[in-house]
């Protein structure tokens, strides 16, 4: 199999397996790479000990063995190395094998000892076998032509060696298995908050219930928060904007249903009453005409209210610097086509006074709040629009103000809600999606529009962008 293919397969394993076992499998294979890295540092460690201690027992018996024997001649020092508690063995080789003595020594002669003899090499230590049992060796400088031999029973080194990789190996291996354990662990705890918002998105997904939410766990000491709970924080706030949203939709639509009911009825009956027109006089007719046509008026604009007021933000590509006095005096002089009786007063600041957003739309929100204001105001009294330029480093203000009884104090939370009447204003044409429409265009480009009472009596309208 090609190494493209093995790795596709390694992605593809790596896919399919859940989070909580890739994480386990990564902190156990970290946890133990790094267990066996130090069982294998502290063997060489101990290791490289024990020889240094034999090593240095060598050196020793080779410095004794030469001040007891100087400048002898090839062949048998001492032999008795081949018992656990005896001294070293030691003895001399010649640089040239012609001077070897007839009986073989106890100690094996390689061409590296004839080297050192020869003064071309540097002594050295080996492992031998003597006797069946291992041995350390030291090949060392003697005389002219002559090299010296010593060798000690490695029995003990050797066994605390294999005895050292032993524990060792039993260290690496619950090293192991203690990272297994700490991977288990801290996968199944680092991914508790992951594992809760995988269930809790799941259930909304199969109760389409919007009002499950994660539960986090309470702050630490420092009151910090790690990614995880800021995650699970995040969707717990995605939740409640969710849940808004959808209450609201659900709100709208049982609104709009029971605002719909009413005209709707009036039109079925005024339609019913036309296709019987020939029992009607002309005059009943003619009534019936006119009611017919009325309540589709107010059914067109409700249905296009509540189109508008589905909108929840204006289109980019539409936005532009648009001059607000223009448009102020634009929309006052279309209010006053439409509303002939009253009287509408403007004072607009010097200067042009421009703002981002789209013309249609802020044309819609000022129509609004005149109309509003001249349905409430009485006869003889003016409704009085302003805007002020606050200056730098602060946008303009428009102010709408009638004359009329003013917007009660427990109704002031509700003005602009959707489809909310007041008392006085029940008896008044409209639908009660004016306001509601004003305020999310206002909040679409970045305006807040509050309503308070007027000094004097009156409501008073207030955007500031």
């Amino acid at each position: 199999m090609s190494g493209s293919g093995r790795r596709g397969l390694g992605a593809a394993w790596r896919r399919r397996r859940p989070l909580r076992t890739r994480l386990a499998l990564a902190v156990t294979a970290a946890v133990a790479f790094v267990a066996v890295v130090v069982c294998a540092a502290a063997f060489l460690v101990v290791r490289s000990a024990l020889y240094e201690q034999l090593d240095l027992s060598l050196t020793q018996s080779a410095r004794l063995a030469a001040q007891r024997n100087p400048g002898e001649a090839p062949g048998t020092l001492a032999g008795e190395c081949r018992f656990l508690a005896a001294p070293a063995c030691a003895e001399v080789v010649a640089a040239d094998p012609a001077k070897d003595p007839r009986t073989p020594g106890l100690l094996p002669v390689d061409p590296a000892a004839r080297e050192v003899a020869d003064g071309r090499r540097a002594p050295y230590y080996t492992n031998i076998t003597v006797a069946g049992h291992p041995a350390r060796m030291l090949t060392t400088d003697y005389a002219k032509g002559r090299a010296l031999q010593v060798a000690l029973r490695a029995d003990t080194v050797e066994s605390g060696i294999a005895e050292a990789a032993g524990w060792l190996v039993l260290t690496a291996a619950a090293g192991v298995l203690l990272a297994a354990v700490l991977g288990y662990w801290v996968s199944r705890t680092g991914l508790a908050p992951v594992t809760r918002l995988t269930a809790t998105a799941e259930r909304i997904a199969a109760t389409r219930d919007p009002r499950h939410r994660i539960e986090l766990p309470p702050p630490g000491p420092s009151g910090r928060e790690d990614e995880i709970t800021r995650l699970a924080g995040s969707f717990n706030t995605m939740l409640g904007e969710l849940e808004q949203s959808v209450t609201a939709q659900r709100r709208l639509v049982a609104d709009a249903s029971h605002e719909l009911r009413t005209p709707l009825t009036a039109l079925r009956t005024n339609a019913e009453l036309l296709a019987k027109a020939d029992r009607l006089t002309a005059a009943q007719r003619e009534r019936a005409s006119a009611a017919l046509g009325r309540q589709l008026r107010e059914v067109t604009g409700l249905v296009n209210d509540l189109i508008e007021l589905a909108r929840d933000e204006e289109p980019t590509p539409l936005v532009e610097q648009v001059r607000l006095d223009a448009l102020v005096r634009h929309g006052v002089d279309a209010a006053r086509a439409h509303w002939p009786a009253v009287e509408f007063r403007v004072r607009v600041a010097e200067g042009a006074v421009v703002v981002p957003g789209v013309p249609a739309r802020l044309s819609r929100l000022l129509s609004n709040l005149m109309d509003n204001a001249a349905k409430f105001s009485p006869a003889g009294l003016p409704v009085e629009v302003e805007l002020a330029d606050a200056g730098v480093g602060a946008g303009p203000e428009l102010t709408v103000r009638d004359h009329g009884p003013g917007i009660a104090e427990q109704d002031l939370p509700y003005v602009f809600d959707r489809f909310y009447r007041a008392g006085a204003a029940r008896a008044l044409p409209g639908s009660g999606l004016g306001l509601a429409m004003a305020r999310q265009i206002a909040r679409a480009h970045g305006a807040e529009l509050t309503a308070e009472p007027a000094v004097g009596g009156g409501a008073l309208f207030r955007l500031t962008f």
